[in-house]
């Protein structure tokens, strides 16, 4: 089938507070699927591509209901080791107006961070693959993680397989200088990077900014991003820059740099129904566009429309259509009924 895409990574059961609800408040947990390679693979496949999710999930009833979850949204589940002792879990408390969401992870000891190299056929699941995509995320679960990556990344450079990667530094797994020990011989030579190293600016920042009443620094920008394409040797480099008004009402726009030129997308100000997988919305638009061979200045459009609609989506998948996602890029943003 034309467009196989290869995601990796830890699918995790969401358990959300109802309502708005904090978690002291909660009586009970809204139980859904999301983790941000998933995000990926689910969207990857909603806008029609075969879709390939590999991770490892217990062989038991939550293991097949995970498996189940992602399966009905049209991802292929074929290369999923089943083995390990649990599901890791995260847990949401949603914010809103000045109160900001909060997320507790529950993940330690999960299936992912017991699985092995020797798990899967690498050979067979890149086969006529056209991408392959994975995040920062993945590799900071731990050595085992870690050795995975590094193989799939080996192996899918050698079929010269297209690769992107989300650099999506979590602060609450790893140190920022195990993040990059672990993380810069993973993105060189890759096709798209999303996210750039504070290290390779002269002033060392957290990498996550928020750019309300913000010009953007273009000459900043193009600086990091030039300075990462010399170094990593990284054909496309990009980044969302959000703009946080309040946890109800957010600004979101983006950039990419293809070596010669910054480019910026239209900026959208719109309402928040849930912002978990907002930037794997965005991963993902900006992929498939590139995938279907569309120019980087068309991409980076589709990608930030894809992630201001599913900031009205609840649950980590974003669910829109390429058409829906056009109709915004065109300026259709009235909610008006659809009749």
């Amino acid at each position: 089938m034309a467009n196989k895409v290869v995601t990796l990574g830890e699918l995790l059961l969401r358990l959300s507070t109802p309502d708005k609800k904090r978690f002291v408040q909660a009586e009970s947990f809204d139980a859904t699927y999301g983790g941000g390679e998933a995000n990926v693979a689910v969207a990857l496949a909603n806008f029609g591509l075969d879709s390939h999710f590999v991770t490892k999930l217990p062989d038991n009833p939550l293991g097949d209901s995970a498996v189940n979850y992602i399966r009905r949204y049209g991802v292929k589940t074929d290369y999923i080791v089943r083995g390990g002792k649990r599901v890791g879990i995260y847990f949401l408390e949603k914010g809103t107006s000045v109160r900001p969401s909060k997320v507790v992870y529950d993940r330690a000891a999960s299936s992912i961070t017991d699985i092995n190299i020797d798990d899967v056929d690498f050979i067979e699941i890149f086969k006529d693959a056209k991408w392959f995509h994975f995040s920062g995320i993945t590799p900071a679960l731990g050595e085992k993680c870690i050795s995975f990556i590094q193989k799939a990344v080996e192996v899918a450079k050698a079929l010269q397989i297209p690769i992107s990667v989300d650099l999506n530094y979590r602060k609450g797994l790893w140190s920022k200088e195990e993040f990059e020990k672990v993380m810069i011989p993973l993105i060189q030579g890759v096709d798209v990077c999303i996210g750039w190293l504070s290290s390779v600016e002269e002033v060392a920042t957290t990498g996550i900014e928020d750019f309300a009443n913000k010009d953007l620094d273009r000459e900043r920008f193009t600086k990091i991003f030039s300075r990462m394409r010399e170094q990593f040797n990284i054909k496309y480099i990009a980044t969302t820059l959000r703009e946080n008004y309040s946890a109800s009402k957010n600004g979101l726009s983006a950039i990419i740099y293809d070596g010669n030129e910054l480019y910026e997308s239209k900026k959208y100000t719109f309402h928040i129904e849930d912002r978990v997988g907002g930037g794997d919305a965005f991963a993902s638009g900006l992929l498939y566009k590139l995938i279907k061979g569309e120019d980087c200045k068309e991409a980076l459009e589709f990608g930030v429309a894809a992630s201001v609609y599913k900031h009205t989506i609840s649950g980590d998948f974003n669910f829109s259509t390429e058409g829906e996602i056009t109709e915004l890029l065109n300026g259709n943003t009235s909610g008006s009924v659809q009749r």
